[in-house]
């Protein structure tokens, strides 16, 4: 396998005291793994770097070595490039008429059931949207996630999935740094 430019996505860390990772660690971490030219943004689990391995090698490899090192369970997830521009360019809720501190997106770690989907049945939330692409739910929360009830708990529980949620501004730096 050739190299790649992925994006490392750590569900539910250095949140509050609990399952705190140094970016520093998970840096040295991703390495170990195999990742070369290592970045973190911010300081909630997001990475991204360069690999000649399979995304699902790599998640595992970088869940397996936090667990060694830390003992803490943290679901990875990982996209490529490719991947993360595709789902900043899609996303359904952009355009000139809306905020992006809006907007969100749930990454997941398969793709949701279809049955699932079809009868899924969501709390009432307002204004809140959402649309189901591929692995992602896309999200426009015009009052703000802290109050949408469409959040990362809620998806994992309907959908049978692993995720995690990003605002739209990690999304686009995430891509900006992938697109060095």
């Amino acid at each position: 396998m050739t190299d790649q430019r992925y994006a490392a996505l750590l569900r539910g860390i250095n949140l509050g005291a609990r399952n705190r990772i140094a970016m520093p660690d998970l840096q040295r971490i991703v390495a170990a793994c195999g990742g070369t030219e290592v970045q973190t943004h911010l300081q909630s689990g997001n990475a991204v770097f360069r690999a000649a391995h399979d995304a699902v090698d790599l998640e595992r490899d970088i869940a397996a070595r936090i667990k060694d090192e830390s003992g803490l369970d943290i679901p990875v997830l990982i996209r490529s490039a490719d991947e993360l521009r595709a789902i900043h360019d899609d996303c359904p809720f952009t355009g000139k008429a809306v905020d992006p501190k809006r907007l969100h997106v749930t990454f997941c770690d398969a793709p949701p059931d279809p049955e699932l989907i079809d009868g899924l049945s969501v709390p009432s939330s307002g204004k809140d949207r959402f649309a189901i692409l591929g692995r992602e739910v896309h999200l426009d929360c015009p009052d703000g996630y802290g109050r949408t009830k469409l959040q990362n708990a809620m998806w994992e529980r309907k959908l049978g999935v692993v995720a995690t949620t990003r605002n739209w501004n990690t999304v686009t730096a995430l891509c900006e740094l992938l697109d060095v």
